[in-house]
């Protein structure tokens, strides 16, 4: 009888998830300030190295449990056949990427409210994955689908609703995954050919 291991299979994917478990514990043995301090994007002083810092480790923050169970569900969903499909380097370098575009933003646009949590690279998996079924430079149904349904939905709701939800967050994520993934696949089918 063959004996069955359990395998890393998605080093990327699972570390993030590990960290951003840190980080939820953290901030509950802290009470949020560990959140403040290292776990969220916000303007503040360009001499503090921190400031730097939280321009990619927002994306690991969570307010709670169920903000953190609400996106790492999607992500341990999403991130396995993604990191499989482009590799662990590449969704590393589009994680890094989509949390330092939208700390930048959230730095320069609205001052005065910090963002965290990991729902803009959930939507950059959400739009990638709607990317890998790319065939001959031609544009797939369900990615249409998705950024009408998702997109369309974050940009409605950001409009006519105000709540604790950075809509923009979601969007840039999605914007990153769309641009991201076109360019993975545009890479993969240049190679093929």
């Amino acid at each position: 009888m063959k004996t069955r291991k359990i395998q890393f299979n998605s080093p990327v994917v699972l570390t993030f998830s590990a960290l951003s478990l840190v980080a939820l514990i953290l901030s509950a043995i802290t009470k949020g300030a560990s959140n403040r301090l290292l776990f969220s994007a916000y303007r503040s002083s360009l001499s503090n190295p921190l400031t730097y810092l939280r321009l990619f480790t927002h994306v690991l923050g969570h307010s709670g449990y169920e903000h953190f169970i609400n996106n790492m569900m999607l992500f341990l969903v999403i991130g396995p056949p993604m990191e499989e499909k482009y590799g662990s380097r590449d969704i590393l370098l589009a994680i890094i990427i989509t949390a330092f575009i939208s700390g930048i933003v959230q730095m320069v646009f609205f001052p005065g409210i910090a963002i965290l949590g990991a729902s803009g690279i959930v939507f950059m998996l959400i739009i990638m994955s709607s990317l890998a079924g790319m065939k001959d430079g031609r544009i797939p149904l369900t990615l249409v689908l998705v950024l009408l349904i998702y997109l369309g939905g974050e940009i409605y709701t950001g409009i006519t609703q105000r709540d604790n939800v950075s809509q923009l967050s979601h969007i840039l994520g999605g914007l990153c995954g769309a641009v991201i993934g076109y360019g993975l696949e545009s890479m993969r089918t240049g190679k093929k050919a």
